[in-house]
């Protein structure tokens, strides 16, 4: 079963259980979170939606791996709104052009939105955590390095002034700890052409790499912190080892 079985009630009762362990922030900025929600995995989803500390969002911005057909491998759905059974979100139209306009990959194209999408998983879980924002949609249709590069790029400049969460979907099994430490490595110590490497080898564990990855560069161009359960010593034990969040790093004040 999955969340869009549940009811707000249900949700709700689980964001606030959670909520009673979590320190909040008000600087998250990005969420990783698994592409299917599940009674398995849906307390440390919660878990994760319960450090944020404020939900005054304006848009929030759903990154997936998902193939299809379209021709532009970026494609971003046409809907002016996205319905679950929790109620409607609006699109956010006028950041679709904006990201249409940046480069040639970016299309308005439906050929890869289907009933599928992890879209619908993250919009339950959003609904019952803020009163009012619009979405965005964009799908990776290809993984190889260079779209998952511009789409960074184009992610990192649009939306740094903007007040936007961004969510992105992907999937890596409890027994690949390894692998999870190797690719963060690899982004912090700025070896872009490992991980390019990585993307493109095709040995890739992770389900949704190309959004995962996507994530941890545009993480590191905007300096937040990265905070994943499954590297956290003494935290919960994990159904997906990529659940997590990325924030502002907080300064210490001088006295």
């Amino acid at each position: 079963m999955n969340i869009t079985s549940f009811s707000r009630e249900e949700i709700e009762a689980k964001l606030a259980t959670a909520r009673k362990h979590a320190v909040p922030s008000d600087s998250i900025r990005i969420i990783f979170s698994p592409q299917l929600i599940t009674e398995q995995n849906i307390d440390e989803v919660c878990r994760v939606y319960a450090h944020l500390g404020r939900t005054d969002y304006d848009t929030v911005v759903i990154v997936e791996t998902h193939e299809g057909a379209a021709e532009k491998k970026l494609p971003m759905p046409s809907f002016k709104f996205v319905e679950t059974s929790l109620g409607r979100v609006e699109a956010n139209d006028q950041l679709r052009n904006d990201f249409a306009d940046e480069d040639d990959d970016f299309f308005i194209n439906d050929d890869a939105f289907d009933d599928d999408v992890s879209l619908y998983n993250q919009l339950m879980l959003l609904q019952c955590t803020m009163d009012d924002f619009n979405v965005l949609s964009i799908q990776i249709t290809d993984e190889r390095s260079f779209y998952v590069k511009e789409l960074e790029s184009a992610l990192e400049e649009i939306l740094a002034s903007k007040n936007a969460l961004i969510v992105f979907c992907c999937d890596l099994d409890t027994e690949k700890v390894e692998e999870l430490k190797r690719v963060v490595t690899m982004n912090e110590a700025e070896s872009q052409s490992e991980l390019m490497n990585y993307l493109n080898g095709g040995l890739s564990s992770i389900d949704g790499a190309g959004a995962f990855v996507c994530g941890l560069m545009v993480a590191k161009k905007w300096g937040l912190r990265l905070s994943f359960d499954a590297l956290n010593i003494g935290d919960h034990e994990t159904v997906n080892l990529l659940t997590g969040f990325a924030d502002m790093q907080r300064v210490p004040s001088l006295k």
